[in-house]
């Protein structure tokens, strides 16, 4: 088959969850045999050469488009006030993204044409709109990474400052329309957890919804022998640029950790994370440690013992926990944080939600209560079991399969709903 895989970024390196999970698809569907060409917003933050994915063999071509998204005060104050459209979605929408998209299905057989993400789901009404006797328009997968409205809805709810409430409501107020209007026009939609996929059922997405989890490359996370965890340490890693991560860090500072220091002052907090806010990269506090960005987040992980995931808003699934997983980490997380892993507390992971949970587990672990190399090695094997890339290319590939079946007599190759 030949997939179009048109993306909002390069998904490299993949060093976050969105590129990992990107590019972890792209590379399993050229090493199963089939052929990508791989459409990416060249983005201000993520600006990659013309060669950053050759490595991947002749059977992927990478197709860039140069697009400014970078975020204009001017220009979001400017949507804020005359446009319906969330700004988080307006900075990915460009002419010559749709130019480029529209001349390679003229031009080129494609078989499925796979959107990742909301903010690039703009595009498939695009393709709604061809009805030339000379252009096929394939089957639209939308692979859904979050619902991106309820992350913004759970963060209203919780801010205190007025004017931060009321920004964060009106835009998840317009993402839910734009997810309600563009999400209905694919073929399908790929969630990436179950309750993702009930709740694109909500939005009246049209089916098949499927559950396709995010997988990962375990040859890309293997333990090494060589590095041994400091004892006695707590780790936490994400991009510090996403908001609900930030919300997050700021939670388990302010909430858990002064709690939990008073009684185990000698304990060592390290943060890591890519695009850390000033206040967070030049904190002061006794035994936090902020390592900004780190190049291999695998060697990271295995410097330092517990894991933790303190996540109070968000969708999709976190991808850094699989990863944590599949090199035999013991992870503390929230509810909502571990939300679509395939994961038991207690089992191959810990799940504790009030900030009084977060210390009481804390302390426990930290008496030496916790079976920490037990849980780990379940979770590792929960890894290979239920989230090896290969398994979830071929889940892909049955999706492709499934749509590229003979319609019914009459049924034209591609009609979105109205």
């Amino acid at each position: 088959m030949h997939i179009l895989q048109l993306c909002p970024r390069v998904p490299f390196p993949p060093h976050d969850g969105g590129a990992i999970a990107m590019y972890d698809v792209a590379a399993g569907l050229v090493r199963a045999g089939h052929r990508v060409t791989l459409l990416a917003i060249n983005t201000p933050k993520h600006r990659q050469p013309a060669d950053a994915l050759a490595h991947l063999g002749p059977n992927l071509q990478l197709v860039l488009v140069e697009v400014d998204t970078n975020i204009s005060a001017p220009k979001a104050l400017k949507n804020f006030l005359f446009s319906r459209q969330p700004y988080n979605v307006e900075r990915f929408i460009s002419p010559v993204v749709e130019a480029k998209l529209l001349e390679i299905l003229r031009t080129e057989q494609v078989d499925i044409v796979q959107m990742e993400g909301t903010f690039v789901a703009w595009y498939a009404e695009v393709l709604g709109r061809q009805h030339r006797s000379d252009f096929r328009v394939p089957p639209l997968v939308l692979r859904a990474h979050n619902v991106e409205y309820s992350i913004w809805k759970m963060l209203a709810g919780r801010e205190t400052n007025l004017l931060k409430r009321l920004f964060l409501k009106t835009m998840a107020e317009r993402l839910e329309n734009f997810e309600r209007r563009y999400l209905r026009q694919f073929d399908a939609v790929a969630a990436i957890t179950e309750a993702d996929a009930d709740r694109l059922r909500a939005l009246h997405c049209p089916e098949p919804v499927v559950f396709v989890p995010a997988g990962v490359e375990l040859g890309r996370v293997q333990p090494d022998p060589a590095i041994q965890a400091k004892p006695r340490t707590l780790f936490m890693i994400g991009s510090l640029d996403w908001l609900p991560n930030q919300e997050g860090v700021e939670w388990l500072l302010a909430e858990v950790w002064p709690a939990f220091h008073a009684e185990f002052p000698e304990v060592e907090l390290h943060i890591a994370g890519r695009n850390a806010p000033a206040h967070l990269l030049n904190l002061k506090a006794d035994n936090v440690f902020m390592h900004g960005f780190v190049e291999s987040a695998p060697a990271f992980m295995q410097h330092y013992e517990l894991m933790l995931v303190p996540l109070l808003s968000g969708g999709g699934m976190r991808v850094k926990i699989i990863e944590g997983m599949a090199l035999g980490k013991a992870i503390l997380s929230t509810r909502l944080g571990a939300e679509g892993i395939a994961a038991r507390d207690g089992h191959d992971i810990l799940v504790r939600d009030s900030a009084a949970e977060w210390v009481a587990l804390l302390r426990s672990w930290a008496r030496g209560e916790i079976a920490v190399a037990e849980i780990g090695a379940q979770a590792a094997q929960t890894a290979i079991d239920v989230y090896d890339n290969h398994r979830v290319v071929q889940r892909f590939v049955g999706l492709y399969e499934q749509l590229l079946l003979p319609a019914p007599a009459g049924t034209p190759a591609h009609s979105p709903p109205a």
